[in-house]
């Protein structure tokens, strides 16, 4: 498929394009190799856009399904894992969606509803009781953080998942998110605020 040989490999210095060139051929194995690669990456972003495992693993299944089906589309202007990880965000943004609007219809059917279990945080983080023991384990500070990030509007989460826990520059988190680099900062800018007091409300002097 002569058409799809135009993938720029030179100016981004992409370990995985040539995988990528064998799966603009057809080859499913030259796939794998990217899947084996990239979903673990993949799944940490997807979990922490989401706050729930089995939905980010349905993020990914869905995001890597539509890498495959547009990957005649990607043309090396950018990383390919640049690309890829933008259709995560995509594919995230999708779901947090479709949960909003599923919540607003069970709340319009529903006299009262329903209360989220003791012990259980509205982003569906389990807590380990009402205040912070002296030494937190890491399990439940890193719970604790994510019901953090989960607090956060969808476009600081965004910025400081990829930013500040993916350690993505920039640049690319502007092709992933198509903001100017402005933009960008201003938002980690107010995440990083808006994490902090949160944090400080959930940890206390321990912060």
């Amino acid at each position: 498929m002569a058409q799809h040989e135009d993938v720029d490999t030179r100016t981004t210095e992409d370990e995985d394009a040539p995988f990528v060139l064998r799966c603009r051929r057809g080859s499913v194995d030259a796939f794998e190799v990217l899947v084996g690669r990239h979903q673990k990456k993949m799944l940490n972003i997807a979990y922490r856009l989401t706050g729930d495992y089995d939905e980010a693993c349905d993020v990914v299944q869905d995001a890597f399904l539509s890498a495959y089906r547009a990957i005649g589309n990607f043309k090396g202007q950018a990383r390919f894992s640049t690309w890829l990880y933008s259709i995560v965000v995509n594919q995230a943004r999708s779901r947090l969606k479709q949960r909003k609007d599923r919540c607003r219809h069970e709340e319009a059917i529903l006299d009262d509803p329903l209360e989220a279990k003791e012990g259980t945080s509205a982003g569906g983080i389990r807590l380990q009781g009402n205040a912070p023991d002296e030494r937190l384990e890491k399990k439940e500070l890193d719970s604790r953080v994510q019901q953090c990030i989960l607090s956060l509007e969808g476009e600081q989460r965004e910025v400081i998942v990829l930013r500040d826990i993916q350690g993505f520059s920039y640049t690319e988190i502007g092709r992933m998110l198509k903001v100017p680099e402005g933009t960008i900062k201003s938002r980690l800018f107010r995440a990083r605020k808006a994490l902090k007091d949160c944090l400080k409300d959930l940890l206390g002097e321990l912060l």
